[in-house]
């Protein structure tokens, strides 16, 4: 946080009683020469680019990737959709090895509202890297990730497929484009097919009750955090 003080706001209240600058310039670190190279200052990172905000007519509202873990012949990349409709459709799959090179995998009904909450998709991701897709096939999804993916994923997804998003609209063999170059989501599907697919969606939300029914009902987008909002606060 002392590297990071000139981005940060240090006027904020924290704990302790003090500001977020007190704090930084009150503690004692334990030792002295902290060794630099393990956390870098900002002129001398380890690199750049470690996430961006994609967006495209697949991410009205965008969707996030981490180009710092995407293979460099994958920041451009076409391939045929492969839905899934939850995790454990999708798991199964990849399990048995039907996931394959040119494919992008489209895991939906994982956001806020679809769960509801965001499942970490890591699970997934690391299988496909594993079993040598890395730089050959992709996972989209309005769920989450792991800091520790790599290969080429997007996430957060925005609007959700949930809330009607056009990830809901995607069938097996589209194609669609993940440009990380261009921070760009592509489905190469026409708005009139688009628009007649939305006039035949439907979508049964999952069974649940109690505090989770509550934030379902509630919960916003990804893009604005999943945070709940009444709609009176809108």
């Amino acid at each position: 946080m002392e590297y990071l003080k000139s981005k940060l706001d240090t006027s904020v209240m924290t704990v302790t009683g003090k500001t977020l600058g007190e704090n930084i310039e009150e503690y004692e670190y334990p030792y002295t020469g902290c060794n630099d190279e393990i956390i870098r200052p900002l002129d001398r990172p380890f690199g750049e680019g470690g996430l961006a905000i994609l967006r495209g007519n697949l991410a009205p509202d965008t969707a996030v990737c981490k180009p710092a873990g995407i293979p460099d012949n994958m920041k451009n990349f076409t391939g045929r959709a492969v839905c899934f409709d939850s995790e454990e459709e999708a798991s199964a799959a990849v399990n048995v090895l039907k996931i394959k090179a040119g494919d992008v995998v489209v895991l939906r009904y994982s956001g806020p509202k679809g769960e509801p909450g965001m499942r970490e998709m890591c699970y997934i991701m690391k299988h496909m890297v594993g079993q040598g897709l890395a730089d050959s096939a992709a996972l989209i999804t309005d769920g989450r990730f792991s800091g520790t993916n790599n290969g080429c994923f997007v996430g957060h997804i925005s609007p959700e497929a949930a809330a009607g998003g056009p990830l809901a609209l995607v069938k097996d063999g589209d194609m669609i484009t993940i440009n990380v170059e261009k921070n760009e989501l592509t489905l190469h599907v026409s708005d009139e097919e688009l628009a007649k697919r939305r006039a035949e969606w439907k979508y049964t939300p999952k069974k649940t009750d109690k505090f989770m029914a509550r934030y379902r009902a509630l919960a916003s987008s990804a893009n604005r955090g999943g945070i709940l909002v009444a709609p009176e606060w809108e």
